[in-house]
């Protein structure tokens, strides 16, 4: 870091342009990332469920990624209507070939009436593309009008129809986030810096950090699938954390220029001490988010990647640019001010209050420490109630197409064609009827089961569809498949239960088996990284602690919301279970965002104590040099990632509320209270550790 340190201050213009030159130029290649996006990989590929998709694939017995709903127009029955829309669908199969179409016009008997209204007045056709179409991302909006007929409404429904939408929605939220964040970041930095220059700073490198981001997943696809969703964090999670770490650079840069140290000299201090604590916050992310990627899903390691080259770009660039920048603007990252005096006031200003606030808390720091835990656990608590679900067209904004298509579905037909798809396989050859007959009369006996009918054979298995009633919702269906899979198998055969139910309830399955796993990177990486900083034993488990209990806080507010629906009206969402994926991301953030602060603060209070301070004094210097700028930080990201919870999408809600919540906790009341309470009543201990990893550190430890 020295080395580096010097360097960038030796050549500030040769690092600036580079660092300027390769992200724009990446950028003008990493655009095309929104043209590789995939909708998919919920589902865990070594699933049964999975299994099973694999092993009919080709039958036509695929869910259908297209659901037309025709309505008769006034007059006209569903029989006069039909010609007219065969016709559609047959120059549309023509056309396009699909691997397979079914309509109430030419369905069999069987299920003639599960494609019609209760009503009568409307009709569906469902349509599976296959692999072999050729249709892609951007051409797939070119085929709902081929479905439509002159003079019919037609709805339109589907699990890609659906995506369609989410991916839509999800370009218009990015959009419309940035256009609020950016503008308002910069208007809350000129005042918090009482600069325009000091404040342009970390915005511009925001910028770059999200440019920098989508050529780094635009990479990616090349390698794995990335999922839409992974964008939107990327781009917000890049622009909230450069912003962060330009913010804490610039202010230690003034700082040091206060001590009397020359544009040069501070921008070299200010590497060595805020870029190295960047440079270990940004491991520490990194090792966060890297947790994502042990789970099977590719959903879930997409976003993963999204946040670690969210990490990674702002990290980078706050060690490249930004002292560059500074250490040419020296004394001018004051300049266009409306008081030469400004910032000083401001730091005066946050070193009484937080030395304040800091000084009462160190005063009573048992009492301190028993409320404020005590009343986050109350918060916890609905934590116990929390389940997993999926994300669902409820997601979708109350007037979005795909929606309103979904809902007449539920309403208006007796099942909305979700089903279970069981295969049974001879052990040696095609089961025969009995076993067969056995299998569907279990079947038919179980409790939100509205039809089960034989699909169709190949080889050495049979194909058995279970349609679930209507209004049995997702989570009923899952444990439906689930006693589905608990029915005996018949001598010689084995029974595996597939569909979308059952891809949930695997995928749900399998994120509870693996997020132990990543809770184990999480926590071990950041108790080896933690000692390594600062060489005690005691401050990364009370890291690790304190990030606990902001996450339980965090998640028992989530459930209280969105599960219990305590306030979703106001947010415009449907009450429903936690989607796990995205659980799994708040849990990667809140963790990682927990140990940044700890880092920010520690960082300080470890300055203080090596240069002779009392654990107290250790303690009031590094809130008081902290407290203004991790609140800063805090509210920055509240705005650009809280720019979430204006999304049309519940799930961006979801993310965007939770980030709020997890913030103003960990931000004010666990880091500038309920730390500065434990590190006094600690005392001594904080900085404890046995002698031989005393020397680990001395030889290896960050900052020797």
């Amino acid at each position: 870091m020295t080395r580096w340190a010097s360097f960038v201050v030796s050549r500030p213009w040769w690092v600036l342009i580079a660092a300027v030159l390769i992200v724009l130029t990446g950028a003008t290649w990493g655009l095309g990332v929104f043209g590789k996006l995939s909708q998919g990989g919920y589902e865990d590929p070594g699933s049964e469920a999975v299994a099973v998709a694999r092993q009919i694939q080709g039958l036509g017995t695929a869910a259908p990624d297209i659901i037309a709903i025709y309505t008769a127009p006034e007059g006209r029955t569903l029989d006069d209507i039909g010609p007219e829309v065969t016709g559609v669908l047959d120059a549309f199969e023509a056309e396009v070939q699909p691997e397979n179409v079914t309509s109430y016009w030419t369905a069999p008997a069987a299920q003639k009436e599960f494609l019609e209204s209760t009503d009568g007045t409307k009709g569906l056709a469902t349509v599976s593309l296959g692999g072999s179409t050729g249709v892609t991302l951007a051409s797939f909006a070119d085929l709902l009008p081929k479905l439509e007929a002159q003079g019919i409404e037609t709805q339109f429904a589907g699990a890609s129809v659906a995506g369609i939408s989410f991916n839509t929605q999800l370009q218009q939220d990015l959009v419309r986030a940035e256009i609020i964040a950016i503008p308002v970041t910069l208007i809350l930095l000129v005042f918090i810096f009482g600069g325009v220059v000091a404040a342009a700073v970390p915005v511009a490198v925001g910028a770059l950090a999200v440019a920098g981001a989508l050529t780094v997943l635009r990479v990616f696809t090349e390698f794995t699938d990335i999922s839409s969703f992974a964008i939107n964090v990327a781009s917000l999670l890049g622009l909230g954390l450069a912003i962060d770490y330009g913010l804490f650079v610039v202010s230690r840069f003034r700082e040091e220029l206060r001590k009397g140290s020359d544009g040069h000299e501070a921008a070299r201090r200010t590497v060595l001490t805020a870029g190295r604590t960047i440079a270990f916050s940004g491991l520490l992310l990194i090792c966060a988010f890297a947790g994502m990627l042990v789970f099977p899903q590719a959903i879930i390691r997409s976003l993963g990647y999204g946040a670690m080259a969210a990490v990674g770009c702002a990290a980078i660039l706050s060690l490249t640019a930004v002292p560059a920048v500074l250490a040419i603007l020296g004394p001018r990252i004051n300049a266009i001010t409306w008081s030469r005096t400004a910032s000083d006031r401001g730091e005066e200003r946050a070193h009484r209050l937080w030395g304040g606030i800091v000084t009462r808390v160190m005063r009573r720091p048992v009492i301190v420490a028993a409320v404020i835990t005590g009343g986050l656990l109350i918060v916890a608590s609905p934590l116990l109630k929390t389940t997993l679900g999926e994300v669902s067209y409820t997601a979708l904004p109350p007037n979005d197409p795909a929606r309103v298509a979904y809902e007449t579905l539920t309403e208006d037909f007796r099942s909305t064609g979700d089903s279970a798809t069981l295969v049974l396989t001879g052990d040696t050859a095609r089961p025969d009827g009995p076993a067969i007959n056995s299998v569907i009369t279990a079947t038919r006996g179980l409790e939100g089961i509205e039809n089960v009918q034989f699909g169709t054979a190949s080889g050495n298995f049979v194909v058995i569809d279970a349609t679930f009633s209507s209004g049995v919702d997702s989570t009923e269906q899952q444990e439906v498949v689930k006693e589905i899979r608990a029915i005996p198998q018949p001598a010689g055969t084995t029974l595996t239960v597939g569909g979308a139910a059952a891809l949930v309830l695997d995928g749900n399955t399998a994120i509870l088996n693996w997020l132990p796993v990543m809770l184990a990177i999480m926590v071990g990486s950041t108790l080896v990284l933690l000692f390594l900083a600062f060489g005690s034993v005691v401050l990364p488990v009370k890291a690790v602690a304190m990030a606990a209990l902001s996450m339980a806080a965090t998640f028992g507010a989530l459930t209280f919301i969105f599960q219990e629906g305590n306030g979703a009206s106001l947010l415009g969402v449907t009450p429903a279970p936690l989607e796990a994926t995205f659980v799994v991301l708040i849990l990667a953030v809140v963790f990682g965002l927990s140990t940044d602060y700890e880092v920010f603060l520690m960082s300080r209070m470890v300055e203080a104590r090596t240069a002779g301070a009392t654990t107290e004094e250790a303690v009031l210097v590094g809130a008081q040099r902290t407290g203004r700028i991790v609140t800063a930080a805090a509210l920055i990201l509240i705005i650009v990632t809280g720019a979430f919870a204006i999304s049309g999408l519940s799930i961006m809600r979801f993310v965007g509320v939770g980030m709020i919540i997890a913030l103003l906790i960990d931000a004010t009341i666990i880091r500038m209270l309920l730390v500065p309470s434990l590190v006094k009543l600690m005392g001594e201990a904080n900085w404890w550790a046995p002698a031989w990893m005393k020397r680990v550190h001395a030889k290896v430890g960050i900052g020797h």
